[in-house]
């Protein structure tokens, strides 16, 4: 059956969408890829009668030297949706992901609890933000990234030591967000990827106290059980951070609040963390990733592959139905063994804007 679509991937990361490629190439799907990194937006001729775009430019590009990538693909994503071309993870969804603030905001949108946060305008303005929230504090810049830039202080004397030492960095954007810090009960977070506004699976990552803040699901290389995972993805340096990963189904009342996130997101396929707080006991959503990637070598962790599901999801936008599993996994059934569509899942195997320094001034909860 001939596609009436063609799929266009805009992206600048080598290796994380190999398996999306594999997978493509695999099923028939026609698409093309447009790798940012070497050639510009504009050399992509899009037609609005038969592209759809998916954005796969990731926001922590600017830590290997394409923070120039976050604008251009910001503003060519807006120019496609005037000019009427459809697009996967789109512009208001790249606002979200390119801005921890709107984050945030959102967040406090739905009723979903955050840390507290404020906002500075540099390293300059921590200290004093700083008062009006409780340490231990993070420092994160607002278009983040694979925990890329974040920092930890115990006490606002070693916040100033920092500050006077010239040791934080101006961030991209020149906006930082100086944000409470919940060190997580368990010693781990959950991570919950959505498709569609629905939750697909979840994983507990398990920390190590060097872990730092980098936990991309595609980076941790071993289960809790100590089997080694694969990945093209996985970083030489994930056994060192002692990372670990297990499949996990969130409470049902979580999972309902993360399909809200992810529906008021726009989110068409992307992930969202959130910790069990040693402070206080309560849960705290902290991070919406448009740019998802996968838990690695998911068939071992969660049972089956996301990224199948993932192009069932793109059939279906090209014009043409997906001939396997398309359902995502409604945690409230899951069961110990439990068949969806003739997939036999196991469980246990398995700034829309920039948010305004008023709003972060009353705390973001």
């Amino acid at each position: 059956m001939a596609y009436p679509k063609r799929l266009t991937i805009v992206y600048e990361h080598p290796h994380w969408f190999t398996p999306l490629f594999q997978e493509l190439e695999r099923r028939g799907v026609p698409f093309r890829k447009i790798d940012v990194s070497t050639s510009s937006f504009d050399s992509a001729e899009i037609d609005a009668s038969r592209d759809i775009v998916f954005n796969r430019v990731s926001a922590s590009s600017w830590t290997r030297g394409r923070g120039h990538l976050i604008g251009e693909a910001r503003n060519w994503l807006a120019r496609a949706e005037r000019d009427g071309v459809e697009t996967i993870n789109g512009a208001s969804t790249f606002d979200l992901e390119i801005s921890k603030a709107a984050q945030l905001d959102l967040l406090e949108a739905v009723g979903a609890r955050a840390p507290r946060a404020r906002i500075a305008g540099g390293p300059a303005d921590l200290v004093a933000v700083s008062s009006a929230l409780e340490f231990p504090l993070v420092v994160k810049p607002n278009v983040g990234g694979s925990g890329a830039g974040i920092r930890l202080f115990a006490t606002v004397e070693e916040l100033a030591t920092a500050v006077r030492e010239g040791t934080i960095e101006q961030p991209l954007g020149d906006v930082i967000l100086l944000q409470e810090y919940h060190p997580p009960a368990t010693q781990s977070i959950v991570r919950v990827e959505t498709l569609e506004g629905r939750y697909l699976y979840g994983i507990r990552i398990h920390l190590a106290d060097n872990a730092g803040f980098d936990l991309c699901p595609a980076d941790v290389c071993r289960t809790t059980t100590g089997i080694e995972l694969t990945s093209t993805a996985c970083a030489a340096g994930a056994e060192k951070q002692q990372l670990s990963v297990e499949a996990y189904t969130p409470p049902s009342d979580v999972v309902a609040t993360i399909e809200r996130i992810a529906r008021e997101a726009r989110l068409d396929v992307g992930g969202i963390e959130y910790l069990e707080s040693g402070r206080d006991g309560q849960i705290y959503y902290y991070d919406i990733n448009a740019l998802s990637n996968f838990v690695a070598d998911p068939l071992c962790v969660v049972g089956f592959d996301p990224t199948a599901r993932v192009v069932d999801f793109i059939d279906r936008r090209l014009g043409r139905r997906a001939s396997v599993a398309e359902t995502p996994i409604d945690p409230g059934v899951l069961t110990a063994e439990t068949v969806v569509e003739g997939e036999t899942v196991r469980q246990g195997s398995l700034a829309r804007g920039r948010l305004a320094a008023a709003r972060l001034a009353g705390g973001a909860r």
